[in-house]
C-alpha cells in the first residue's frame, strides 16, 4: 500500500510539474508583423543619437548634435527641433526651412546618424550591460559583445524589447535576428 500511495505522489508531481511547465509556455505569443516590419523601415531618432549636421558654406553650424532625453535636437539660430519619431532625412528638411526663415537664403542641410543609441543586453550573458549598436548588428554578435553566453543560458533564441511606432513590443527571434538601436536583449537561462 505504502507502494502505491508513493507511485500515485510521484504520478501527481509529475502531472504538477508538466501543466506548470505547459502554463509558463502558454504566455509566449508569435511576434507582431509589426515587429520585424520596424527592421525594413526608414531609421528613426530617438534619445541618445548622436547626429552630424553639415550645413554647406556654414562651418559655424556645422558640427555634432545629440538628441536629448525629451528627443529635441538643439541647433543654433533656431533652437530646439523636435527629433523623436523623425528620420534624418526630415530633420535636414526642417533646419533647412528654419534657417530660411531670417537666417539663411538657400540652406543646404545634411544630416546622417554619428553614432546610434545603445542596445541593452540582460540575463544569461558574460557581462550584461549597454552596448554601442553598430548597423547590420544580430542578437549573435550582440551577445559576443557581452561576453558570451553564461554556462547556464538557453541558447536556441532570445527576446528582443522594441519600440515600434511608440509601442512597445516584445517579439522572441533566433539568435541571426537583425537587432535595432535601442532593443533591449534578454538572453533566458535553461530549464535543465
Amino acid at each position: 500500500m505504502l507502494r502505491v500511495n508513493s507511485l500515485i505522489s510521484r504520478n501527481v508531481m509529475m502531472v504538477v510539474l508538466a501543466s506548470a511547465l505547459v502554463g509558463g509556455c502558454s504566455t509566449y505569443r508569435p511576434v507582431d508583423e509589426a515587429f520585424h516590419a520596424a527592421l525594413q523601415q526608414p531609421y528613426k531618432l530617438d534619445s541618445g543619437d548622436r547626429l552630424r549636421i553639415t550645413v554647406f558654406g556654414q562651418t559655424d553650424l556645422t558640427n555634432t548634435y545629440s538628441v536629448d532625453k525629451a528627443g529635441y535636437l538643439a541647433f543654433p539660430l533656431v533652437g530646439a527641433v523636435q527629433a523623436r519619431g523623425q528620420t534624418p532625412k526630415q530633420i535636414e528638411g526642417q533646419l533647412a526651412a528654419k534657417l530660411r526663415n531670417g537666417f539663411l537664403r538657400n540652406p543646404d542641410v545634411s544630416v546622417e546618424v554619428d553614432r546610434y543609441r545603445p542596445v541593452f543586453i540582460m540575463g544569461e550573458v558574460g557581462a550584461p550591460g549597454q552596448y554601442t549598436y553598430v548597423p547590420g548588428m544580430t542578437v549573435q554578435n550582440a551577445i559576443a559583445l557581452a561576453g558570451g553566453y553564461s554556462g547556464r543560458a538557453l541558447q536556441d533564441n532570445a527576446d528582443i524589447t522594441r519600440q515600434v511606432n511608440g509601442q512597445v513590443m516584445n517579439g522572441r527571434v533566433p539568435i541571426s535576428d537583425p537587432v535595432l538601436p535601442g532593443d533591449t536583449i534578454y538572453i533566458r537561462e535553461r530549464l535543465f
